[in-house]
């Protein structure tokens, strides 16, 4: 492993964008009972969402652009 700043900024990048697009389309609540199976989703991004997303691919596009001296 020669750039450890990179792996990592990789990894948290990929992780961040992950985790915010799982909480934009993720449904927020599921019945199941026998054959009856309902899914409740607010479908509406959120701020938080956003600032996670934008994040995650500022630290990805900060590991693919970063060059050690």
């Amino acid at each position: 492993m020669k750039n450890p700043l990179k792996t990592i900024l990789l990894i948290v990048g990929v992780v961040l964008i992950a985790y915010g697009l799982y909480t934009v389309f993720a449904p927020d609540a599921v019945i199941d009972a026998g054959p009856l199976h309902v899914e409740a989703s607010d479908n509406s991004i959120d701020t938080k969402s956003i600032l996670i997303i934008g994040i995650g691919v500022l630290a990805f596009l900060g590991a693919m652009f970063y060059k050690k001296k």
